[in-house]
């Protein structure tokens, strides 16, 4: 029987089949584990259930001297020093696909709430200021015939694209790969520039990388339109988020909504008082659905590696 290390409380019937086969230790709070305990706990384990919240270091790393795999609870894993885990043997996992849909429609509704102003219609009626029906009262703009920019046409960035394609829009892409399914729906695929020139809305799903940091910087929104709405839920960092707050006090940009922030848990705070800005707690896969099948599948990658096998999904 291995030793696995669980980062976070799962409800026990998300990770049945791990409890049954493994010797757990399971974290007890809901808050994140410091470096330090992580440290400690991981010693001598033989597989460790992360969340994205959680810094698989070198440091880290190297106190797991039994450590088979790194079974990360997420699709991205860029708070996993990867190359140095392989380097010592160690297969690292993730939990794509189960996430996609759930994530495309959290991008399509945070697309919805901005340009029809939902969030503030929704305070103004709440404060009591709804006074009857007026032709101007919270005008906002409609999807169907704007101009829709993906940046990212991977899984879920496809997902999304697939579907305001249904709902009238037009769509240009950015992507390192061309996608033909995506084209024969319409979609152009372009460079980043002209995206950036062309879009009314811009929804960003990128993994983050070396290159994909502040892909969206002060260059970047001096391209925009004054009218472009920019929607993120990929990873914060792919936006230079006080370059971003100075461009919706500027009026450079028409509005923005996130799920994901630069320096989460934290926020720049002057977009926490802008009511153009639609903010959520990352909660882009945050169906009952997907959440339990990330669990299952993360929770199959380790026993199915502890077994000598290939696991269902293998970063690398």
């Amino acid at each position: 029987m291995a030793k696995v290390f669980i980062t976070y409380p799962f409800s026990e019937d998300w990770i049945k089949e791990l409890l049954e086969k493994h010797d757990c230790e399971v974290y007890p709070e809901t808050s994140p584990p410091t470096i330090d305990e992580i440290k400690k706990r991981i010693k001598k384990k033989d597989a460790i259930l992360c969340l994205l919240r959680d810094p698989i270091t070198r440091e880290v790393i190297d106190e797991a001297s039994a450590l088979k795999v790194i079974s990360n609870y997420a699709v991205g894993y860029d708070n996993i020093d990867v190359e140095y885990a392989i380097s010592k043997g160690i297969v690292v996992t993730n939990t794509p696909d189960i996430l996609t849909n759930a994530t495309a429609e959290l991008a399509l509704s945070l697309v919805f709430a901005l340009i029809r102003r939902i969030v503030e219609a929704d305070k103004f009626t709440r404060e009591g200021r709804f006074e009857g029906w007026l032709p101007e009262l919270f005008l906002g703009m409609e999807l169907s015939g704007s101009t829709v920019g993906v940046v990212g046409a991977g899984r879920i960035g496809s997902s999304f694209a697939e579907k305001v394609m249904k709902l009238g829009a037009n769509v240009l892409y950015f992507s390192r790969r061309r996608k033909v399914h995506l084209e024969k729906l319409g979609a152009r695929m372009v460079e980043l520039e002209e995206l950036l020139k062309k879009s009314d809305i811009i929804s960003l799903h990128l993994p983050l990388t070396g290159e994909t940091h502040h892909i969206i910087g002060e260059k970047e929104f001096q391209m925009m339109g004054r009218n472009t709405f920019l929607v993120n839920t990929g990873r914060g960092a792919l936006i230079d988020e006080v370059a971003l707050a100075e461009a919706l006090a500027s009026g450079r940009i028409a509005g923005a909504a996130l799920d994901v922030y630069e320096y989460e848990p934290g926020i720049t705070t002057s977009l926490l008082k802008m009511d153009n800005v639609v903010l959520t707690p990352h909660i882009g896969s945050a169906t009952y659905r997907a959440r339990k099948g990330m669990a299952e599948i993360a929770v199959k990658n380790i026993i199915l590696t502890l077994e000598g096998k290939e696991p269902l999904y293998r970063v690398k």
